[in-house]
């Protein structure tokens, strides 16, 4: 009799390659998605919000203080990051999708406070949570509106990569 086959961690991966490990740093970008999400859709009380996140499983892989930079940075700072985002988008921030929205303020924020990321990393990091998170698109968005306000927010590291 033979064994069942169960499922391999490479499945799904070419050559029967692993998943890339996620770093704890995307974890919390990830996790911050999710919280802005729930406060865009609810307005729930933020602390109601990252009480909830702390209980979450894998809490403990994420970047803490990264995490919480974003989450609260994000809704702290909201009207001046749409502020920032609106000279960009073709429509009012509150009309964008809830992901989109919060991947977006994501980004910007960390176009914004997290020098120590590169620009180009930034808008990655927020192309891959679209991918994840978005519609079949949506990613194509955000790549292009967070490649507009890089010009804005980091001017001189901009024009240096492309100069």
């Amino acid at each position: 009799m033979n064994a069942p086959k169960t499922a391999s961690k490479t499945a799904g991966h070419p050559a029967g390659k692993k998943a890339p490990v996620k770093s704890a740093r995307r974890r919390s970008r990830e996790a911050a998605v999710q919280g802005l999400y729930q406060w865009l859709l609810t307005g729930e009380d933020l602390g109601a919000i990252v009480a909830l996140g702390r209980e979450q499983e894998g809490y403990a892989k994420l970047d803490v203080k990264h995490y919480d930079a974003l989450l609260t940075g994000c809704v702290a700072e909201a009207a001046d990051l749409d502020a920032i985002l609106s000279r960009h988008v073709d429509r009012q921030t509150t009309e964008l999708s809830p992901i989109e929205h919060a991947v977006l303020m994501i980004g910007a924020y960390e176009l914004k406070h997290c020098l120590d990321i590169p620009y180009k990393v930034a808008i990655n990091e927020a192309v891959e949570l679209a991918k994840a998170f978005g519609g079949t698109d949506g990613h194509k968005y955000v790549n292009g509106v967070l490649d507009r306000a890089a010009v804005d927010l980091r001017p001189l590291e901009v024009t240096a990569k492309r100069g």
